[in-house]
């Protein structure tokens, strides 16, 4: 099968497309005929191979300990390992695939969710990893309830475009801080304000917010603190400063240290795949009430220059790579 591949890490051009073998799926496993691959910072992280930490994480000190890379897909269930209860052999299924940027990847079957039928397969591969990432800020870390405002900064981007609609699911009042350009987006998916980040700092916004989301951000903690209500919640979701090293982790430590001393909660967020959330999102994308907004699609061919744009950073909603 083809599948991009890579022995070393650095940047994308380390990505190369090659023949390698159709694995075959363990006991409880599920071999899938990839139709698309969603591309997501995780992604652009085991590329590099930064933050170090991220190597000292058991992915690999050298080289990426799996050398195809993607972590979402969507596709056609091919075959199924012993114990596999949930899938049969051409059913159609997206989630967590390690390995997806290839013409077939596994992925447990705990970790795959029936795809909707209202969802092309690019649609439903940009779905996995960024829709969670913003359910799992918004209901687990953040507490988000009906009639909060809620500020999501970053609110253009892959989890951005997800965290606003799902906030708004939750019946919150949505707020989106975002780059030159993405208002109009960000206004189409349900956020009631919108500010460009370059014209505006966070902690200048006209309102105070009960929660903020905080997607891959780089700002001091002060300044986000004094946009919080007197009881709000920040959530910290990534981050993209502090060096080679911890890239977002020291903004992150420093707010699980500080948060005891002060009225308002700090906290970060660690997102893990589970299959009743994959469920919730599929019947809720399912249903019209999320979209996945898919901007940039490329062939697997060029999946090293889908990473690149990416990684680039100022991209609008989700890249996908089609198989």
């Amino acid at each position: 099968m083809k599948a991009i591949v890579q022995d070393a890490y650095g940047p994308p051009d380390v990505l190369e497309l090659r023949d390698v073998p159709i694995p075959s799926p363990g006991d409880g496993e599920v071999l899938v005929r990839v139709r698309a691959a969603g591309v997501d910072a995780g992604v652009v992280h085991l590329t590099t191979g930064l933050p170090y930490l991220l190597r000292l994480a058991g992915f690999g000190l050298r080289a990426p300990k799996v050398p195809v890379r993607g972590m979402d897909g969507a596709g056609v269930v091919e075959a199924v390992g012993p114990g596999v209860t949930r899938f049969r052999p051409g059913e159609e299924v997206f989630g967590v695939c390690q390995g997806s940027f290839a013409e077939y990847a596994l992925a447990r079957q705990d970790r795959l969710a029936a795809k909707p039928e209202a969802l092309t397969f690019e649609q439903a591969a940009a779905l996995p990893t960024s829709g969670l990432t913003a359910l799992h800020g918004l209901r687990d870390r953040g507490r988000v309830r009906e009639g909060q405002k809620v500020l999501v900064i970053g609110a253009g981007g892959g989890v951005g475009t997800f965290a606003v609609q799902l906030a708004g699911v939750f019946g919150a009042r949505v707020a989106g801080l975002c780059g030159p350009g993405k208002a109009d987006l960000v206004r189409s998916l349900g956020a009631a304000d919108v500010f460009d980040h370059t014209r505006v700092d966070v902690a200048d916004l006209p309102s105070r917010y009960d929660l903020i989301l905080d997607i891959a951000g780089n700002r001091p903690l002060s300044r986000l603190r004094r946009a919080l209500t007197p009881r709000g919640t920040l959530v910290l979701m990534g981050g993209e400063a502090g060096g080679r090293w911890t890239g977002g982790m020291g903004r992150q430590l420093r707010a699980a240290l500080l948060s005891p001393f002060t009225r308002r909660r700090l906290t970060s967020l660690l997102s893990l795949p589970r299959e009743e959330d994959l469920r919730l999102l599929a019947e809720i994308a399912g249903s019209g009430r999320v979209t996945p907004v898919v901007t940039g699609t490329f062939p697997l061919a060029d999946a090293a220059e889908a990473v690149r744009r990416l990684a680039a950073g100022h991209a609008s909603g989700k890249i996908v790579v089609t198989v």
